[in-house]
């Protein structure tokens, strides 16, 4: 194996059962389309072997790597210059299932991703600020031999509030910027505040016993008083009151009265004539 160096053939078949065979060889279905020195490339069915594309790709510069892509099969083997465009994971395995392969014109410009790099410790961070970093990576056009590796940005002068934008961030010779300038790459935040509840001034705390001799709260009854019957309907009659009948509640149907009207056929109290 070697760096910048990959050979992949053909391949003929596909489906689940097809790309299944191959990954217990070691292998994952791909494909190949872009553009070359010679012109446009349709979408071609490869095979590549993971083990050997990892060892084509450079431990620094990883997809940004340009591929020499050797294509064995059909009438003759084809070579290319190439990019990796996508590498599909398995999200449960973490294993390589599928590989986009892009097709480059060496001196044409291609689009790529590069990583951004943050150094330095923000002057904010001594009253408390935090660093938060919104972009990780910058979109760039260039040659593919002067894509850069990474791109460096200083973050120690950074005080709470301040933003770097995209537009600040040094590019090299022949790369140009294909992310919006004024979008924010880093800020140094102001501390978020610790909320506290206060408690309400006399309100009781729950599962507080009650302090002996405290007043009680309005419209709570007394300690040691007995609570009113469920469905009293009458009022208490006043003190002092002789012989006084409780009046029924308005609302109360049926409720027999306090003081019962005398019968028609009942016999006159003593001393005074029955009416007739």
């Amino acid at each position: 194996m070697e760096v910048g160096k990959l050979t992949v053939s053909l391949r003929d078949s596909s489906g689940k059962g097809a790309a299944r065979k191959l990954r217990t060889q070691g292998k994952v279905p791909g494909v190949c389309y872009g553009a070359s020195e010679s012109g446009r490339i349709d979408p071609l069915p490869i095979t590549v072997d993971v083990k050997q594309l990892r060892g084509a790709l450079d431990p620094v510069r990883k997809r940004n790597t340009v591929i020499n892509l050797t294509i064995e099969g059909g009438a003759a083997a084809r070579t290319l210059h190439a990019l990796v465009k996508d590498i599909q994971i398995d999200v449960l395995r973490h294993d390589v299932t599928h590989v986009d392969l892009l097709a480059i014109d060496p001196n044409k410009e291609v689009r790529a991703n590069v990583p951004i790099e943050f150094v330095g410790k923000p002057k904010g961070s001594i009253d408390g600020g935090q660093l938060r970093i919104v972009l990780r990576a910058l979109g760039v056009r260039a040659k593919p031999n002067d894509i850069p590796i990474k791109l460096v940005v200083d973050v120690s002068p950074l005080e709470i509030g301040d933003v770097i934008h995209v537009s600040a961030i040094a590019l090299p010779a022949g790369v140009t910027s294909v992310t919006g300038r004024d979008l924010a790459v880093v800020t140094c935040a102001a501390p978020e505040a610790e909320e506290t509840v206060e408690p309400v001034e006399g309100a009781p705390v729950e599962g507080a016993a009650a302090v002996p001799g405290a007043a009680p709260v309005a419209g709570a009854p007394a300690a040691g008083a007995a609570a009113p019957a469920a469905g009293a309907a009458g009022a208490a009659p006043a003190a002092g009151a002789k012989g006084a009948a409780a009046a029924p509640g308005k609302d109360a149907k049926g409720a027999p009265a306090a003081a019962a009207a005398p019968a028609k056929d009942a016999k006159a109290a003593p001393g005074k004539p029955a009416k007739k």
